[in-house]
């Protein structure tokens, strides 16, 4: 590209397609993907992006969710926007609304998106002059004022909106008389115009938390996904379809195999008799297989005192992950007062540290090693209610789990 000249005018003159599932739509420099309106100030080779590559559907489906995002805030004004990154296979964009979202939303929704993309708005990107230019536009968006004030902070998701050395916003241009539809805070890049956006569909609407924390605002999030052609998307939606038909939670279901009762809680199966001789073919497999290669059976506690975990680093590094501590043992004389203190105690995480008290357990000669254990290990990982799914996100598990303890020269 020559100094001076825009990517797409780059792209046009090379003859590449602007049109169709292979229609360029970005540009790569050096790494960093650049919009079609972006202009080098010397001589630069570039790559063109295809909308058909893991990149490109990327930038299409970021750029579906600012569709979505100036969707519902036309149909509702009252909505504070929140984050909308792509993620595999489609988007989603968190929104600040006392009003949880319906089917019938998102049909309404959809046929929103369709007129602003049949409308071919531009996406035209600027930079803030200074912080407080940006916070006085986004005054009103509580959330995005968040993500300015603490930039430097930003997670993986709000890279899109604040990541960078510049703050900058995107504008959504009528084509016709240049004036501005909408905006968000973002870092991009964008597709040229909405019209790159061929083929996309809301799948899905849920409760989330502000930056994926139970102690922020709750949001109310939109799915969806976009892909570079009609039939692209038909075939990924055939591909849901079939994914549904065969999800292990409804399987689970009908063939009698486990449940999930809400007396005992989120992400906590049981296995119904079906199940069990399931789980025991599994484990009689995993059992032979493990005495095979000369492992050897040993079986720990579900808790164990705080002390472990702190020695172990665990608490220090995994705390997050822990159910909180009872505590317990405490003795108490009868005016209330505490005649011996208690401890706290945790449910298990991992069986890691108890399987290395085992070894420590008595003097060990090297002869003996490498030593192989082994157990199936039941533990226990405090899971957001959000992230909880069937058996794949719980929140109790069963793992057959082992260690080996070896010489740095053994082969283990």
């Amino acid at each position: 590209m020559p100094a001076g000249t825009t990517a797409g005018t780059a792209v046009r003159e090379a003859g590449l397609p602007g049109k169709g599932e292979d229609a360029i739509v970005v540009v790569r420099v050096d790494g960093a993907l650049k919009d079609l309106s972006w202009t080098p100030e010397s001589d630069t080779e570039v790559e063109p992006v295809a909308a058909n590559t893991e990149d490109g559907r990327s930038v299409i489906r970021h750029s579906a969710a600012h569709v979505l995002a100036q969707a519902v805030q036309e149909l509702f004004p009252q909505a504070k926007l929140g984050i909308g990154p792509p993620i595999t296979d489609g988007f989603y964009y968190d929104f600040g609304i006392d009003h949880a979202f319906t089917p019938e939303d998102l049909t309404a929704l959809e046929k929103k998106m369709k007129q602003i993309i049949k409308e071919g708005q531009r996406f035209s990107r600027r930079v803030y002059e200074s912080v407080e230019v940006a916070q006085a536009e986004l005054a009103s968006e509580p959330f995005k004022l968040e993500l300015v004030s603490d930039k430097s902070g930003a997670d993986d998701p709000e890279v899109m909106e604040v990541g960078g050395d510049e703050l900058s916003a995107y504008d959504n241009l009528n084509p016709r008389t240049g004036e501005r539809e909408w905006f968000d805070l973002c870092r991009g890049p964008h597709i040229p115009t909405t019209k790159h956006i061929p083929a996309f569909r809301l799948t899905r609407s849920s409760a989330a938390y502000w930056r994926g924390n139970q102690a922020n605002a709750s949001m109310q999030r939109v799915y969806g996904t976009a892909w570079e052609s009609q039939e692209a998307l038909d075939k990924h939606l055939e591909l849901l379809e079939e994914a549904q038909r065969r999800d292990h939670r409804k399987l689970g279901v009908e063939l009698d195999l486990f449940s999930f009762p809400d007396e005992i809680g989120s992400g906590l199966p049981v296995f119904h008799p079906k199940g069990g001789i399931v789980r025991k073919e599994l484990e009689d497999y995993s059992r032979a297989k493990h005495t095979a290669a000369g492992y050897e059976f040993v079986n720990t506690p579900h808790i164990t005192k705080e002390n472990l975990y702190q020695t172990s680093g665990h608490l220090d590094w995994y705390s997050d992950g822990m159910f909180p501590p009872m505590h317990i043992d405490a003795e108490l004389n009868e005016d209330g007062t505490v005649r011996k203190p208690g401890q706290n105690y945790y449910l298990k995480p991992m069986n890691c540290p108890m399987h290395h008290l085992i070894y420590r357990a008595r003097g060990r000669s090297y002869r003996e090693l490498p030593l192989r254990l082994f157990e199936f290990g039941s533990v226990y990982r405090y899971e957001k209610s959000g992230v909880v799914h069937g058996l794949t996100r719980v929140r109790g598990m069963t793992q057959d789990d082992a260690h080996i303890y070896t010489t740095p020269r053994a082969d283990a």
